[in-house]
Formats: structure tokens, C-alpha cells, sequence
């Protein structure tokens, strides 16, 4: 399997957002930034990664708009600037780097698995199916609600009360393979 990274280096021609997206610290990065704002510090520390790594993303996923400065304070005696995913962003109907998108959810659903309780409830589903036209659109509109309803119901990380949760989701339309579209 080729690392997301090392399939990123070969891909120049892409959307810049797209090849935010297309990383799993980053990814990571906005979901833990959308329910409030984090400092790359904060960020660094939640994700175990070093203070300029974090900052080097963040950085990133401001160059291209995917989040925005939401405060900025005194720290230490220094400036602490905190930031916070911009609302909507683009990862629901991105067409064009789905390869890309896919293989970055597939690491960290492989991560957040190896982190999932033992004996936790969950929902697994995996299917290939065929169904009337409609039905999509009821079931995506469906989906999204669910995944507005999470997101707005999402907290900072380790709030009291909370319980952390993974949730990867990609559902989509297939090309017949026996009958391609023409």
C-alpha cells in the first residue's frame, strides 16, 4: 500500500484545498477544531506530535482557507493564537480527489479503531448496493443531518461529560463496472 503521504507527492496538479484535506493529521486537526478554537500548542499536545509539526499543518489549513483565526490572546508573555475549523467545509461532495480523500479516511479509521473501547456499541456497515434513485436522496439527506447533528452537538477535546467518538463516513454513487457510463 502506498502511504498517503508518498500518493500525495505524486499528485502536483490538485486542488491545494484538496491536498489539505488529503492528510490525516490535518483532517484530524479540523475535527478537533470545530467545535472550538485550539492553538497549535493545544493542537501539538492532543495529538502528540511537536509543536512545530502542529504549526506547520496549521499553517496549512489556513493557507487554503479550511480554518480561520478565531482569537488571539497574551501567553507566557508571548501571543497565542488560536483558530477554529471554518464551518461547511468542503469534504462532503468532493469528486475529483476521492482516491486521495478515501485513503486519508482509511488511516484514520484505522488509527481510531485501534483506540475503540472494548465491548463499545457501535455501527459498522459496509455495502455495495443497488437502489431507486430516490432512496439516495432521502438516505444522503438523512446522512447529513445525522452528521450536522454530531458536529453541532460536538465539544472541545475531554470536556467532562463527553465521550469521544470516531466516526469516518463516505457514501456515494458507483459506476456500473460491467456497464460503464458513457
Amino acid at each position: 500500500m502506498v502511504p498517503t503521504c508518498a500518493l500525495l507527492a505524486c499528485v502536483t496538479d490538485t486542488d491545494p484545498v484538496l491536498r489539505a484535506l488529503a492528510h490525516p493529521v490535518r483532517l484530524r486537526m479540523l475535527s478537533l477544531m470545530w467545535p472550538g478554537p485550539m492553538s497549535a500548542a493545544e493542537l501539538s499536545r492532543e495529538l502528540d506530535i511537536s509543536h512545530a509539526l502542529a504549526s506547520q499543518h496549521l499553517r496549512r489549513l489556513d493557507a487554503v482557507g479550511l480554518v480561520e483565526l478565531a482569537e488571539e490572546r497574551t501567553r507566557r508573555g508571548g501571543r497565542e493564537r488560536r483558530y477554529r475549523t471554518v464551518q461547511g467545509t468542503p469534504l462532503s461532495d468532493q469528486r475529483e480527489g476521492t482516491p486521495m480523500l478515501a485513503e486519508t479516511m482509511a488511516h484514520t479509521l484505522r488509527e481510531r479503531a485501534r483506540r475503540r473501547v472494548e465491548g463499545g456499541e457501535g455501527v459498522t456497515v459496509d455495502a455495495e448496493l443497488w437502489v431507486d434513485p430516490r432512496i439516495w436522496r432521502n438516505v444522503r439527506e438523512r446522512l447529513v443531518e445525522l452528521a450536522d447533528e454530531l458536529h453541532e452537538a460536538a465539544r472541545p477535546p475531554h470536556t467532562p461529560g463527553t465521550t469521544p467518538l470516531g466516526v469516518s463516513m463516505m457514501a456515494f454513487p458507483l459506476q456500473d463496472a460491467t456497464h460503464p457510463q458513457e
